[in-house]
């Protein structure tokens, strides 16, 4: 599993790239490397120095981002910046790992940055983990000690074996930040990890001594999951 990702940053303009080092900045596992306001300056750079990921807007003069994306193909992992929704379909298109709209808020960034994360850990031997805000400090959550996700109104308890970690998440960020193969939401106010449950009644589930609800809605896909 890698310590750090390496990743640049390819935006026309400036103020666009300042919001990127700003939070890249808060992010323990990202090391930005390079920004540049030239893609042709940017390809030059990457002859002689890869990385694992790109943060790359799409409407560009000369080399537009979707250009960009294609010459480098699956060198690197990209998610796009863009201000333009219209682009998103072809940004999928090309194997983008994420698609970014500006203004981009720090929390759909941290996402996104948890994403590639977990990408490029994937196959490693090594616990994955994600990090999440407690008031100043970044906190690890590890994955295969996270028993479940509670949710108070835009706060999450992330309940890992032995230890809490509070943040300010919505559950819905949270549920595209977890593994899917590992997670699932089960109620309104809660995300489970599947290989810890124990008991499964018909409104409720045991994880531990913690008794979680279960909603009538996820009930049949929780019970399909677990066959």
């Amino acid at each position: 599993m890698p310590s750090t990702l390496r990743c640049i940053a390819i935006d026309d303009e400036p103020i666009a790239l300042t919001v990127i080092e700003a939070h890249a900045g808060k992010v323990p596992f990202l090391d930005l490397r390079r920004t540049f306001v030239n893609a042709i300056e940017a390809l030059t750079f990457l002859k002689k120095e890869p990385v694992d990921l790109i943060f790359l807007d799409i409407n560009m003069p000369d080399l537009t981002g979707l250009d960009f994306a294609q010459v480098v193909g699956n060198k690197s992992l990209v998610i796009f910046t863009t201000a333009y929704p219209e682009y998103a379909l072809q940004g999928f298109e090309l194997s983008a790992l994420d698609y970014l709209l500006k203004p981009i808020a720090f929390g759909r960034f941290m996402q996104a940055a948890n994403k590639a994360y977990e990408r490029l850990s994937d196959g490693a031997k090594t616990s994955p983990y994600v990090f999440v805000k407690d008031g100043y400090d970044w906190v690890r959550i590890n994955l295969d000690a996270l028993q479940y996700v509670e949710s108070d109104g835009n706060y999450l308890t992330f309940q890992e074996t032995g230890k809490k970690t509070l943040t300010r998440m919505t559950i819905g960020e949270a549920t595209e930040m977890l593994p899917k193969d590992q997670f699932m939401r089960v109620h309104k106010s809660y995300i489970i990890a599947l290989d810890r449950i124990e008991k499964i009644e018909r409104h409720q589930l045991t994880i531990g001594k913690t008794q979680v609800p279960l909603s009538g809605n996820y009930r049949d896909e929780l019970l399909e999951r677990v066959k």
